[in-house]
């Protein structure tokens, strides 16, 4: 069984380039190959803005923070970012990003009206990215079937909130019934892949799927 309190070469990488978590890696790997925070060609989107569901403790959101602090065009510089988790984010690293203008948190359950009608109002977005995972049973097909709830979640925000044109990127757990997680983005968006970066855990069993343009 891994040992997953060891700290090891992503968790200290990530922790010495100012991230609390190792997930950083794993969305950069997905930018560097699908470009999800590029402006796409097809996007109607005047501005960057993204929705981070499942955000805590906050390394997706402080790439993303950082990627419109860094922008090299108003495109990303003026770029703004909402994002939603049941716990709070770590203050650990961010230097006074989360205080920002451009950076709307809400704590609570992405399900409920009052957390769906805040972000929805911080919207339409041209991405939106998600790390969430439920709380882990150790029984493989719960725990998949859970991801599984998450993911359809998530894609519904993705249906109401996403501008056309706009990318996504969630994280799933292999199990039956990602067939009909597939089917549903095939349908929303222009190209759908699934990816695993190197950045996961060699004996998990969590993926991501990209959906590029959406209808």
């Amino acid at each position: 069984m891994a040992d997953y309190k060891k700290p090891d070469y992503w968790q200290l990488k990530a922790r010495n380039e100012g991230y609390p978590a190792r997930s950083v890696y794993k969305l950069m790997e997905i930018d560097e190959k699908f470009s999800i925070l590029k402006k796409q060609r097809n996007s109607a989107s005047s501005s960057l803005r993204v929705l981070d569901i499942g955000a805590a403790p906050g390394s997706w959101s402080l790439f993303a923070l950082r990627k419109f602090s860094e922008g090299n065009n108003s495109w990303l510089k003026n770029g703004f970012l909402a994002a939603s988790d049941l716990l709070p984010l770590s203050r650990e690293f961010d230097k006074g990003l989360f205080d920002g203008d451009n950076f709307f948190f809400i704590q609570g359950d992405v399900t409920a009206d009052d957390v769906r009608k805040a972000l929805l109002s911080k919207g339409p977005y041209s991405v939106i990215i998600s790390d969430a995972a439920p709380n882990t049973t150790g029984n493989h097909m719960v725990d998949s079937a859970r991801s599984l709830e998450l993911a359809e979640i998530v894609i519904m925000y993705a249906e109401s909130a996403l501008v056309p044109g706009g990318n996504l990127a969630l994280k799933v757990f292999q199990g039956s019934g990602v067939d009909a997680v597939l089917k549903k983005m095939k349908m929303l968006f222009e190209t759908v892949k699934s990816f695993k970066p190197q950045a996961c855990r060699g004996e998990s069993v969590e993926t991501y799927y990209v959906g590029l343009g959406k209808k």
